[in-house]
């Protein structure tokens, strides 16, 4: 038998500790948290290219200090013109964007938050398919991308090398590459 989660507690309301321009800090009880203010989630694209090879995109995160090696991703809504965006359509917008594939198509695969202690960011996973090499990629003025097309076969293994390396390796990779292996999408 299948049981459902009981009922949130009663929360007090909530306190805005510090509004910046893209995040605003939050305190209820004894909690502080996180709060996207001009998006509302995140994308991260599972993509393959013609060649069977999952796309990365290595950028340095100013957060954790160091080069980052992830799945092309990106903020939903956060273009003014566009603040309605749906995840399929940011997918589509900042998979191109960043690594200058342009799926036919792009597919649900799952949502869910972030980092739950910290944020209420909700994370959405897409599939591109069907991808069309149509620019370099390297992400927008703002950004310094570069990409990586990685056999499938041996993506697991190179983000081992990567890490060894040195690089911050997102663990949402490896979420990524068992929706790939597991025939989601």
């Amino acid at each position: 038998m299948k049981t459902m989660p009981s009922a949130p507690p009663a929360l007090p309301a909530a306190t805005t500790l510090y509004t910046g321009n893209w995040l605003r800090l939050q305190a209820c009880g004894h909690w502080e948290y996180a709060e996207r203010t001009r998006a509302s989630g995140a994308v991260v694209i599972v993509a393959l290219t013609p060649g069977d090879e999952v796309l990365f995109v290595e950028q340095f995160r100013v957060p954790v200090a160091q080069w980052t090696i992830e799945m092309p991703a990106g903020l939903i809504g956060d273009l003014a013109d566009a603040r309605d965006e749906s995840a399929l359509l940011a997918a589509a917008r900042e998979l191109e964007e960043e690594t200058g594939w342009r799926p036919a198509h792009v597919e649900f695969l799952h949502a869910g938050p972030s980092s739950a202690g910290m944020s209420n960011e909700i994370i959405s996973f897409v599939r591109a398919h069907d991808l069309t090499r149509v620019g370099a990629g390297g992400g927008d003025a703002t950004e310094n991308i570069r990409v990586h097309a990685v056999p499938r076969s041996g993506a697991h293994a190179w983000l081992l090398a990567q890490a060894a390396a040195g690089y911050s390796i997102d663990p949402k990779l490896f979420a990524g590459l068992w929706f790939l292996q597991h025939g989601a999408g």
